[in-house]
């Protein structure tokens, strides 16, 4: 396994909720990440993320790792949820929300 290989499964493993997004929460660099963080923000639990754009090396090794190729990609408890649609689609089901209630020792 290469190094970025492990360094991003271990990015993943080591945080309850991860977004590989373009941008950073506080400056999203495209539409689809953009609305990913509104959802985030809307379901108020604490999340971590990977700026793609910021390591190109992540950004063209993730889509292999993850088998999903775009971005924004949500991870909850090491498990790919999906991109934008995904999410969104989840949300307003009320199906993802329910995915952040985990202990946060486990």
């Amino acid at each position: 396994m290469r190094e970025i290989e492990k360094n991003i499964k271990e990015m993943i493993d080591g945080t309850d909720v991860l977004l590989f997004m373009k941008g950073d929460p506080y400056q999203p660099k495209c539409g689809f990440s953009a609305r990913v963080i509104e959802v985030l923000k809307d379901i108020g639990k604490p999340f971590g993320f990977v700026d793609i754009l910021a390591d190109q090396e992540v950004r063209a090794t993730l889509p292999s790792i993850s088998d999903w190729p775009t971005f924004p990609q949500l991870f909850i408890k090491g498990e790919l949820i999906g991109g934008c649609d995904i999410i969104t689609e989840m949300h307003e089901a009320g199906e993802l929300a329910p995915l952040f209630e985990f202990s946060q020792e486990s």
